[in-house]
């Protein structure tokens, strides 16, 4: 009778970890399909903004940025210097139309620490 008694408490064990461990797994695939079939996709955005390429040379920095697409996109160039008393800046915004490339540069008075360009696209009029 003891050996009924471990056999059955050993099955017992055994049934409730299997359980533990694919409770998860259950969820979590059930989770997956009931959200592809209830929710709709969202829609994907139209590609937009200018691609810029920054160059460091020294204390100049340059960045070209070309806009293939059919909105407007506003950059603005941002410079921060290494030296703690070389002022950062930050060029005023310049728009790049549809099929444009502009030039912006700007400089520190010693090296160069960072570079990055900021964007804001614009749709496109529907005139």
């Amino acid at each position: 009778m003891r050996a009924t008694r471990r056999r059955t408490c050993a099955l017992l064990a055994a049934s409730i970890a299997v359980a533990g461990l694919a409770a998860p797994v259950g969820i979590s695939v059930a989770g997956r399909m009931g959200a592809g079939a209830s929710t709709p996709a969202a829609p994907t955005p139209d590609p937009a903004g200018a691609e810029c390429r920054t160059t460091v040379r020294g204390s100049r920095v340059v960045a070209y940025c070309h806009n293939p697409y059919p909105s407007t996109d506003r950059v603005q160039l941002h410079t921060e210097c290494r030296r703690w008393w070389d002022i950062d800046a930050d060029t005023a915004p310049v728009e790049v139309g549809p099929g444009r490339t502009v030039r912006i540069d700007d400089r520190c008075w010693k090296e160069v620490g960072a570079v990055w360009v900021t964007h804001r696209v614009r749709a496109p009029s529907t005139a």
